[in-house]
């Protein structure tokens, strides 16, 4: 209900995130040098997490090599997270751009990364657009938190 109540904002949901203290209110879990990651606060599934450039770009093609790179690399080090916090038995690792390739953030281009189970979506994905996970959002942000520390 949160979603549908909440009042829209006008700006950049990553710029404004950038800005805020780490922890539960602005779901970031790593900041590097040219990218964070960052916890989708709409999941498709527990753990799904986002590899974010600091630099305000539309386009893949728009990033330099070096911040390119260090996507890359973290969404790397989000999947050995996710293998340690969840046990997944695979992955989906991509990026929306433009509306018509379903991007819900046009203007600031990210990397999904999401941990997969047999069996993790039913008809209530397929039929009635409504997603079922089975933590809250506060107990995934401390478990992958704790998972990342850990293999740091």
């Amino acid at each position: 209900m949160e979603y549908v109540l909440k009042e829209k904002k006008n700006g950049c949901v990553f710029c404004e995130e950038i800005q805020r203290e780490d922890g539960f209110e602005n779901l970031i879990i790593h900041r590097a040098q040219y990218s964070f990651v960052i916890l989708n606060r709409y999941p498709y599934t527990s753990g799904h997490m986002m590899v974010v450039p600091y630099l305000h770009k539309a386009n893949l093609e728009d990033l330099t090599a070096e911040i390119r790179s260090e996507m890359i690399e973290l969404s790397s080090r989000v999947i050995q997270v996710l293998r340690k916090a969840y046990q997944p038995q695979g992955f989906n690792l991509g990026i929306n751009m433009g509306e018509v390739a379903g991007a819900g953030v046009l203007d600031h281009v990210h990397l999904h990364v999401l941990p997969r189970w047999g069996g993790d979506t039913s008809f209530l994905s397929s039929l009635a657009e409504t997603r079922v996970l089975p933590e809250l959002l506060r107990e995934t942000y401390t478990r992958v938190s704790k998972a990342w520390k850990e293999n740091e």
